[in-house]
């Protein structure tokens, strides 16, 4: 194995860095090819001229359609059968076992396997990496980024955790050298990259079910930002104490970005509009330029101060900064606006820790004045709501009424303790003032939900697992009670 990468030796000798237009073909099969992540390479893959094929046990009709309109041969379930022999490569998600029937099928036919972190850290060996780190906002920081470069004409090569709202995918092949990828510290997944550049959103203590505590999490960032050359830079949340001591380990050229003046990058002037938000952006007291977000929220301005240090560092200029980051719309599950029917206005976002999940009620409240809001919160990991039990508490205060679905666990098998934790936090949430209703199941949900919601309410759901599967349901009741009336 490659020490560096953890790559088979087979695969550094296939022409990964080749671009558009190579006679030479190559084929990958993805298992878990819906996943956020997975579908992004599949379409990245595509883009350099790759025949992508692959499968996912419980994909959502929406992607795999969407995959399937592209070209990409997509399977429901996992077969053997569904892997041909003329396959350059499977690459796998991390939730899929060596006893998959595909992967089984591979070691067969001597298919090289890699996982999907590894590929990435391939990929990016003949690139120049753009990595976005840190334990919020990497999604739509590297949307952003990836967004201001490919718009300004750099042409960005870009991997991102979750859809483009108005391009439909989230990844792409660019025709230079810059590689734009979201960058998970999840088992320290982001060591598998070699990045020249990289953004530090901020360290909070995450993943329990790896990291210990807030330590451990930051020394796996420390060992991040070292990989970073000293011809790099580094961006990184001036006004986050864990970040400061991570980026204090880098080689490469650094600055600090925050919402305060102290900060080498930083916003004033700071306005809420109807669809977003307008600031002044300055770098070390110059004014950069007027900066106009169409989507809410102060933790998208800190995320826009990050994207815009990092475009400015590697060649975009002014006009291409302030022109991507007005163009940009968002991506799905970060404070999108599913619609708005008989008066009521529903969202979905992926929030999942406490810091977001105020951050995304402080924001709707903002953007929503003197509406009644109802959210809808599908836990994620019994690990991280037991350890983060307090503070998901305290995270609440500003939603009226608050719907607790089951802890999505994903990987653990804890159904007990989770239930137990769950209303754990029901009865700490009543004691602070909120109106709670423990729900046994989604659709369970749905049919509360439908008693609950009335003229001019927002309702937001919100959550990493798959809670998001009943917005589409509560459309159609909300369809259907409008029709009647």
């Amino acid at each position: 194995m490659n020490p560096v990468s953890g790559i088979p030796p087979i695969l550094n000798e296939l022409p990964f860095d080749m671009q558009k237009g190579s006679v030479v073909l190559l084929s990958a099969h993805l298992v878990g090819i819906c996943g956020s992540g997975m579908k992004a390479l599949a379409e990245m893959l595509q883009g350099l001229g790759w025949n992508v094929s692959g499968s996912d046990l419980s994909p959502p009709e929406e992607t795999i359609e969407l995959l399937r309109q592209k070209g990409m041969r997509v399977h429901k379930g996992h077969s053997s059968e569904f892997l041909l022999g003329d396959v350059t490569v499977l690459i796998y998600s991390p939730a899929i076992a060596p006893t998959n029937p595909e992967r089984m099928r591979a070691e067969q036919l001597a298919v090289p396997q890699v996982s999907y972190n590894q590929m990435l850290g391939e990929l990016m060996r003949t690139r120049v990496g753009i990595s976005i780190a840190g334990t919020h906002g990497k999604s739509t920081t590297t949307a952003m980024v990836a967004s201001i470069l490919r718009d300004g004409g750099l042409s960005p090569s870009a991997v991102i955790g979750a859809e483009l709202v108005t391009h439909h995918v989230s990844g792409w092949a660019g025709e230079s050298e810059l590689f734009v990828v979201e960058s998970c510290e999840y088992q320290k997944n982001f060591l598998t990259l070699s990045p020249t550049h990289a953004v530090l959103t901020g360290i909070e203590a995450d993943h329990f079910d790896f990291f210990r505590d807030l330590n451990e999490t930051r020394d796996a960032f420390v060992e991040f930002v070292g990989r970073l050359p000293a011809s790099g830079h580094l961006i990184f949340r001036g006004d986050c104490e864990a970040s400061r001591v991570a980026a204090a380990a880098s080689v490469a050229q650094i600055e600090s970005y925050s919402l305060q003046d102290s900060s080498d990058w930083y916003a004033t002037d700071i306005r809420p509009t109807e669809l977003g938000t307008q600031f002044q952006l300055f770098h070390r007291g110059e004014f950069v330029a007027e900066i106009t977000l169409r989507i809410p929220g102060q933790h998208n301005v800190l995320n826009a101060i990050a994207a815009a240090a990092i475009c400015s560092n590697v060649g975009a200029s002014v006009l291409a900064v302030r022109e991507g980051l007005q163009e940009f719309r968002g991506i799905r599950r970060r404070f999108e606006i599913v619609g708005t029917w008989t008066g009521i206005t529903l969202i979905d976002d992926y929030a999942h820790h406490p810091t977001a999940v105020r951050a995304t009620l402080q924001t709707v409240r903002e953007q929503f004045p003197g509406r009644r809001l109802l959210c809808a919160f599908q836990p994620h990991q019994e690990s991280r709501t037991r350890a983060l039990l307090a503070e998901f508490a305290g995270s609440f205060d500003a939603a009226d009424e608050v719907f607790l679905v089951p802890i999505f666990t994903a990987r653990e098998k804890c159904s007990e303790a989770a239930e137990q934790t769950n209303a754990e936090l029901a009865d700490l949430l009543m004691a602070r003032g909120r109106q709670v209703h423990l729900v046994s199941s989604l659709d369970r949900l749905i049919a509360d939900l439908d008693d609950a919601c009335r003229h001019g309410d927002v309702l937001l759901t919100m959550g990493a697992g798959d809670i998001n599967r009943i917005q589409h349901e509560l459309t159609r009741r909300f369809q259907r009670h409008h029709s009647t009336r």
